[in-house]
């Protein structure tokens, strides 16, 4: 088994959205003005996307290098590129 040293930031991060989707229910019940209500929303989809984009690449290095067993350039460079293109996902 890989070890996710990521997996605990993940964790938080996504800890965080729950914090602020809470924040969000909470918000809406005492009917609080659309703008702070849109602000903490923006803040939950960052922390979700951040940690969808830690958990892509943690599973790239972990997962994919490991499992390919080659360490070729041409290799190398396809992984990295593959990281790179998983940030716009």
């Amino acid at each position: 088994m890989n070890t996710h040293t990521s997996h605990p930031d993940i964790v938080k991060r996504l800890k965080r959205a729950s914090g602020h989707l809470n924040k969000v229910i909470e918000m809406i019940e005492n009917e609080t003005g659309c703008l702070e209500v849109a602000q903490q929303l923006h803040a939950v989809t960052n922390a979700l996307s951040k940690a969808k984009q830690i958990y892509t690449q943690d599973h790239i290095e972990h997962c994919i290098e490991s499992a390919s067993g080659t360490n070729s350039k041409k290799f190398s460079q396809q992984i990295r590129d593959l990281k790179e293109i998983a940030k716009y996902l």
